[in-house]
């Protein structure tokens, strides 16, 4: 676990970069960043759908859509895990995208839009129920 708490003590998400992606997503409607392990998480309705790491921004992608970011020469957010690299399904967009915030939330739509059904398709936990012990 040492190397992973390092590795996530590495990430960083300044206040001014936060901004910067906010203003950059307000296109897309209300948007939240919420700091994690040095980052942040990118949400919209309660959905993660970005991740911020070292005042770089990373998108939710799949299959079918990191094939954009491949063809931008952009890679996905990888760690060092326990059992070697980790690499998440989050991609990291072109910078070019901070300065064109109608393409960039065309991309971003479509990294919510995956998030969402991903959410959806995920089973809910059920609630512990209380018991109460009658005397």
């Amino acid at each position: 676990m040492r190397c992973r708490r390092a590795i996530i003590a590495s990430m960083t998400a300044s206040e001014g970069f936060v901004e910067l992606v906010k203003d950059a997503l307000s296109g897309l409607g209300p948007v939240s960043v919420r700091r994690m392990f040095g980052g942040a998480g990118v949400y919209a309705d309660g959905v993660m759908f970005g991740l911020i790491a070292d005042d770089t921004l990373y998108l939710k992608a799949d299959d079918k859509t990191q094939r954009a970011f491949e063809a931008e020469g952009q890679g996905p957010f990888v760690y060092e895990g326990r059992g070697g690299t980790v690499a998440m399904s989050y991609w990291r967009i072109p910078e070019r995208l901070l300065d064109d915030s109608e393409e960039m939330v065309a991309w971003a739509r479509s990294a919510l839009s995956l998030a969402r059904r991903n959410a959806a398709a995920k089973p809910r936990r059920k609630k512990a129920r209380k018991t109460v012990q009658k005397n």
